[in-house]
């Protein structure tokens, strides 16, 4: 069996999400459009196959991307061959060049469960930005708390598109002390009965509390913030909330 890898995408992880996720939630990518301007320099760090990325190609957009999955990458550029990207940690990425605009999709920040490196990758994002740029990006909430598991259950089965079997295994926890949820996942891929590959993933999610991010964001210097809990950008002002969505300016 592979080794865990903390929230990382692997081969088969990539497949399945793919398979699941082959196109932007319209609402969120709407959501992300809206801070974009033709002519400024737009980062998306934890770009992975770009679904959010090809769109913003597509429209003309002047937009770098950056992840640590080769295998998701892999998968943007048979999208976008001549997408600009590079194969990167967020915590070591040091380019030259400054940014309008930052976002950061689909909750990804909470994968960052070390609060210190959080911050740091908060603060990196921060200097990368130019004057009067804006980082925009979501987290999870406790309100997506899931209930814990005794054992691994099949969470997803689905026919890829040789026709082979990919199978998800997953098992929640959530530690209430450091607000993590930990939800390892095991991957795999038969044909008929045989069992062709198997693969191991450890993600784990910090789960935010009203109040919690803004705190951090402030202390990091960040004069302008504001907290959504909607793509319509209804202000957020509880824990009730299934994600908060932040726009930071600086």
């Amino acid at each position: 069996m592979s080794k865990h890898k903390k929230n990382y995408y692997g081969s088969l992880c990539t497949e399945l999400y793919e398979l699941l996720h082959q196109e932007a939630p319209e609402d969120e990518l709407d959501f992300y459009l809206s801070y974009a301007e033709k002519g400024k320099k737009i980062l998306e760090p934890l770009c992975g196959s770009g679904r959010f990325l090809v769109p913003f190609l597509q429209r003309g957009f002047d937009i770098s991307g950056i992840d640590l999955s080769g295998e998701m990458l892999n998968k943007l550029k048979e999208k976008a061959p001549n997408a600009r990207v590079v194969q990167a940690d967020v915590t070591e990425y040091c380019p030259d060049e400054t940014f309008d605009y930052i976002f950061i999709s689909s909750n990804s920040v909470s994968l960052f469960t070390d609060m210190d490196v959080c911050r740091k990758i908060l603060c990196q994002l921060k200097r990368l930005l130019a004057p009067e740029g804006k980082l925009v990006f979501a987290v999870d909430t406790i309100a997506n708390q899931c209930p814990n598991d005794s054992d691994y259950n099949i969470s997803v089965s689905i026919k890829t598109d040789a026709g082979l079997d990919l199978v998800l295994k997953s098992k929640n926890t959530y530690d209430e002390a450091s607000q993590t949820q930990f939800s390892p996942g095991i991957y795999e891929l038969y044909q008929g009965a045989t069992l062709l590959q198997r693969e191991e993933m450890d993600f784990q999610t910090h789960l935010y509390r009203f109040g919690e991010m803004e705190q951090c964001l402030a202390e990091l210097g960040f004069p302008s913030i504001k907290t959504y809990s909607t793509f319509s950008k209804d202000i957020a002002v509880d824990n009730r909330a299934e994600m908060f969505l932040f726009e930071c300016s600086i």
